[in-house]
């Protein structure tokens, strides 16, 4: 007898990939395993075998997303560059990726997370959760190093400052997802900048 299970034809990196956009497209919530299976042409049993659940399928894609996409806010935590060129590289860098060509537009990380929000889905979360805390935390940084090196006021409060820039940096998803252009982003994060020219000392 034949043994069932995953077509010798399956490509599970290709498949991860097709699962890793149509969560990011539709979120966690509103990705059924019907679809899944359809996008990844595969049966209930292969589909299993191959990740065990839709949960830890969702945690894998994560990581590729974080893999292939999270890196642009790395530049955050790099102490040769000066702090203000820091964010703005990783918003620039950013708003490109998110409005990028062959994927869906947005930012995984923040739709992910609003899209499975409810308490009991912490654990699918919580990979996207600690990003979004790590991209937070590298804006703070980078504004504390802008004080502690006097190019921001040292009356210039870090948190309100780093939240004013995360704030937009979750907005640029909202903004991609709705179709505003790569050159209107560009110029968003020109505009956003502002706010530390302003606290300068």
């Amino acid at each position: 007898m034949a043994q069932m299970g995953r077509p010798r034809q399956f490509d599970r990196d290709q498949a991860l990939t097709s699962a890793m956009h149509l969560f990011w497209e539709n979120g966690y919530e509103a990705t059924s395993l019907s679809q899944l299976k359809t996008e990844l042409g595969i049966s209930a049993p292969s589909f299993y075998a191959a990740f065990g659940s839709k949960e830890a399928l969702f945690q894998e894609t994560v990581a590729l997303y974080l893999q292939r996409y999270g890196t642009v806010m790395e530049c955050l935590w790099d102490a040769q560059l000066a702090p203000r060129v820091a964010i703005e590289t990783a918003l620039r860098a950013s708003a490109r990726m998110q409005c990028g060509p062959g994927h869906p537009k947005g930012c995984m990380v923040a739709l992910g997370v609003m899209s499975a929000g409810a308490p009991d889905k912490a654990l699918v979360t919580a990979g996207l959760t600690a990003t979004r805390a790590r991209n937070r935390n590298g804006l703070l940084a980078c504004v504390r190093r802008g004080i502690e090196q006097g190019e921001l006021a040292s009356t210039t409060n870090p948190t309100a400052l780093a939240a004013a820039f995360e704030s937009f940096l979750v907005g640029l998803s909202t903004l991609a997802r709705d179709g505003t252009s790569p050159e209107n982003l560009d110029a968003a994060v020109t505009n956003i900048l502002l706010l530390w020219d302003c606290a300068r000392k």
